[in-house]
């Protein structure tokens, strides 16, 4: 099949885990000494829109001719490439975001590493390649996500062209797509607190996330928050939602949760009387800034607005709880409804000594909620002389098996936490 002189190197994040000795998802390559007519004329099928990309024949798996990259306009889409057969491999790694992923491997399996990935790799150093990644603020974004995913640190000098680019406004031209893309990927790793914190250190997080940002230094009551400062507790919440696996949904609903908290009123701190309506309005600029998709935007607005309710069930009246059910749309998904109890129970557990806390509440709701699912809706439509008292009829019917176990719950647990 490979009637031309070229040369084809395994290359970034498939040599990267091997080296970490973790599972290879997806294996890239990089073809060397050839050109788009040379691929074909091989057997490759093209498949690359913005670059010359193509299919191996056999294993369908993606070869991309070796490039060079030159930046010609701000933002994520603003460069042109050079691909031919005379682009060298180092090259071709140099464009690459960080020394880590601009490692190759030859068809023998010997390591190609002219800008010391693996000794970074092995300290757990993310390091920039070369100047270039100033060109794409995309990279801040993956650079933090890494982060989240190894727990690595970044480099000082990184750090400081990371900040540059913050400063020159590179941030300003991201795309919504692309930047809540890297932020979901962001959330599912598995340190996501150390995204934000990346993002934090080098001033973009004021940018991208300026609501989680303004949560760092606000204070809470001591008693309920040994931690202290909102972004801590943030944070807590957000790894806590990690180490149990939550969705992305959960885990942006974590991350918005208390947004009100950073408008409170200076002279009702460290109290935050009402932060859950307060936050409703930041939730949802943040929702449409980055077009977030649309479950996880409503999980999110649902677990603000009602996380302290959902928190205080032992204080509300049975009716209450019911209207709380029925404005969470509860009883028409339920599964939703467990997602925002388990956010309730990140929010609980993210406060410094509380890790391990009970939280009955959980439990409590949910055996009201199929309690008041638990009634025959249509033999009390059948029997309801009057139309117009069908639903009024189904609420109390909900409220008669709701009632018993909430006044039961309120003499139990004479307090909301």
């Amino acid at each position: 099949m490979d009637t031309f002189d070229m040369q084809i190197y395994l290359v970034g994040g498939a040599v990267r885990d091997k080296y970490l000795q973790r599972p290879v998802a997806d294996r890239d390559w990089v073809v060397v000494g050839a050109g788009a007519e040379d691929m074909l004329q091989a057997g490759y099928q093209p498949v690359g829109k913005d670059f010359p990309v193509f299919l191996h024949p056999q294993t369908h798996e993606e070869y991309a001719l070796a490039r060079t990259e030159r930046k010609v306009a701000a933002g994520y889409g603003g460069f042109t490439f050079h691909a031919a057969a005379d682009v060298t491999l180092e090259q071709d790694l140099q464009r690459r975001d960080l020394t880590i992923n601009a490692m190759a491997e030859d068809a023998a399996g010997n390591l190609i590493d002219p800008y010391n990935g693996l000794a970074d790799l092995r300290r757990g150093i993310l390091r920039h390649v070369s100047p270039a990644f100033a060109e794409d603020p995309v990279r801040i974004l993956r650079i933090a996500r890494f982060a989240a995913r190894y727990g690595f640190q970044v480099a000082d000098e990184t750090m400081a062209l990371m900040r540059q680019m913050v400063a020159n406004g590179e941030v300003n031209a991201l795309v919504a797509e692309r930047v809540w893309q890297e932020l979901a990927k962001g959330l599912m790793e598995k340190q996501p607190r150390l995204m934000i914190e990346v993002l934090r250190a080098c001033g973009a997080l004021k940018i991208i996330l300026p609501e989680v940002d303004a949560l760092f230094g606000v204070p809470q009551r001591a008693d309920y928050h040994p931690e202290i400062d909102t972004g801590e507790h943030t944070l807590l919440c957000l790894q806590y939602a990690a180490e149990h696996d939550y969705s992305l949904e959960e885990r942006y609903a974590t991350l918005t949760h208390d947004l009100g908290k950073a408008l409170t009123p200076a002279d009702k701190l460290p109290s935050h009387p009402g932060h859950d309506q307060a936050g409703i309005k930041p939730v949802e600029t943040v929702n449409q800034r980055w077009h977030v998709p649309k479950a996880c935007a409503q999980l999110a607005l649902l677990v603000c607005s009602y996380h302290i309710r959902l928190h205080s069930v032992s204080q509300l009246k049975p009716k209450t709880v019911l209207d709380i059910l029925k404005k969470t749309d509860a009883l028409r998904r339920p599964q939703r409804f467990t997602q925002i109890l388990r956010v309730c129970v990140a929010d609980i557990r993210g406060r410094l000594g509380f890790e391990q806390q009970q939280y009955p509440q959980q439990q409590h709701w949910l055996v009201m909620q199929s309690a008041a699912l638990d009634i025959d809706a249509a033999a009390i439509a059948r029997t309801t002389a009057d139309s117009q008292q069908i639903a009024q009829a189904i609420d109390e019917a909900r409220l008669n098996q709701i009632r018993p176990l909430q006044n039961a719950y309120r003499q139990s647990q004479p307090n909301g936490y």
